[in-house]
């Protein structure tokens, strides 16, 4: 490789550098700011040209300065001390006024259009969610645009951006508490996660297309039959139906299992998440038989006949009854809607079958809340939790692909149809014996 020489090197220092002709505004500063970086020479430069702008608008409403009007329609009023967002800050700049003839302000079109504040807001979130905390938002989280811009900037105090973050995360809860369920829901996920003393359910739908939806969230003091009933109430109000069939996928909880049935009713099916029920049997049994079992139930799982497989799980408990009572009530417990998804047609060897078998989707995106959670020190409120959650969620979506096994979607849905058709034959037989 050809060296260059040191007087070469020299001659393209900072020093004795100098702009370009077309790049000479009155740009002293700008000249400064170029050796501190590109992104401080843009800066300076943007400056610069924002104040030239600013004056040819004024200059197209009130006509040139100096020269008396009679025709003119505005005229210039002085100029006042405000401050335009600028990477995540604000900086402090020289606005003109403008007055109308009558004697109304007139606003500036350019400026209406940069003092735009929506930015700000979006940075705060993206860069507290990245783990910045408010105390070193204006070290950590922000790009340098020079001295002489940061020596004038505002509002990167910890205040201004705990503000920010709290209007946008309280703005983003609202819509998505109010928009409307997406067409075509057939499976739902409903799982808690618990954050200083709140529960908090979420419910993730996904389409007949594979495709992952937020649905909405409720927060309590613990996950009772009055939160969940109120999440599925809302649900129903936003959209939710069970009229083409609907698969629900829950832990063990109780009260999750009563609200759906009292919003639903039969038309719903539901499948108990297998991984928790193997996880609470195994509470029950001493260590040295935790892979045993495990093997037991899983095999008794990927059964394709639902029928062979409950008589296996059937045997299963009357093995552990004596040793293991435990053991055995917790796996009788909801055993047969450990097999729902058996029921609706999906193969123990199908992708879709390994993915509805558990309420992992919802967990894994709960493990994403909780991540970008964790500077959080103080829970002062349920809203606040809520904020978070949903902030957390809305991150967590930005990364959802297809359902995983999404191409067995169609054997699912005929499940559905065939639980649904059965429900209505059901209902018109009494109706016929009443």
């Amino acid at each position: 490789m050809k060296k260059v020489s040191k007087d070469r090197l020299r001659a393209v220092e900072p020093e004795a550098f100098e702009l370009p002709p077309q790049l000479r505004l009155p740009t002293e500063g700008i000249a400064a700011a170029i050796r501190e970086g590109l992104l401080a020479m843009s800066t300076a430069a943007g400056l610069a040209v924002l104040s030239e702008l600013l004056e040819e608008e004024v200059a197209a409403l009130c006509g040139p300065r100096g020269r008396h009007d009679r025709e003119r329609a505005a005229y210039r009023h002085g100029a006042e001390a405000s401050s335009l967002p600028l990477g995540g800050r604000r900086v402090k700049v020289t606005k003109p006024r403008v007055r109308s003839v009558e004697g109304a302000e007139v606003g500036l079109e350019s400026w209406q259009t940069l003092s735009a504040t929506d930015m700000l807001g979006e940075l705060a979130l993206s860069r507290m969610l990245a783990g910045v905390s408010t105390r070193r938002y204006a070290r950590d989280g922000l790009e340098p645009v020079g001295t002489a811009a940061e020596a004038i900037s505002t509002g990167t105090s910890k205040s201004a951006v705990s503000r920010r973050f709290v209007a946008l995360t309280r703005a983003r809860l609202g819509e998505m508490m109010a928009r409307p369920v997406p067409k075509g829901i057939c499976v739902v996920f409903i799982d808690a996660i618990h954050i200083k003393g709140c529960s908090i359910v979420g419910a993730l739908g996904v389409d007949e297309g594979g495709q992952k939806h937020l649905l909405g969230m409720a927060e309590g003091a613990t996950e009772n039959a009055t939160l969940v009933t109120d999440l599925i109430e809302d649900l129903v109000e936003r959209g939710l139906s069970a009229e083409h069939g609907l698969l629900f996928v829950i832990d063990g909880a109780k009260a999750l299992r009563a609200a759906i049935t009292r919003c639903f009713g039969a038309r719903a099916a539901v499948q108990r998440c297998q991984v928790h029920k193997a996880r609470n049997i195994a509470e029950h049994l001493p260590r040295d038989q935790h892979a045993f079992i495990a093997r037991k139930l899983v095999a008794a799982w990927r059964d394709p006949d639902p029928e062979a497989a409950e008589r296996s799980l059937t045997a299963l408990a009357r093995s552990l009854e004596k040793a293991h009572p435990g053991a055995a009530k917790s796996l009788r417990e909801g055993l047969a809607e450990t097999l729902t998804i058996t029921r609706l047609g999906l193969a123990g060897h199908d992708a879709l079958w390994r993915t509805l078998r558990s309420t992992n989707p919802v967990e894994q995106s709960f493990g994403v809340c909780r991540r970008e959670a964790r500077n959080v020190k103080r829970w002062q409120s349920g809203e606040q939790a809520l904020r978070w959650t949903a902030a957390g969620l809305e991150q967590a979506a930005k990364g959802w692909r297809r359902l995983r096994g999404h191409r067995s979607m169609p054997l699912l849905l005929a499940g559905l149809k065939r639980h649904i058709d059965a429900i209505d034959q059901e209902v018109n037989a009494h109706r016929v014996a009443a």
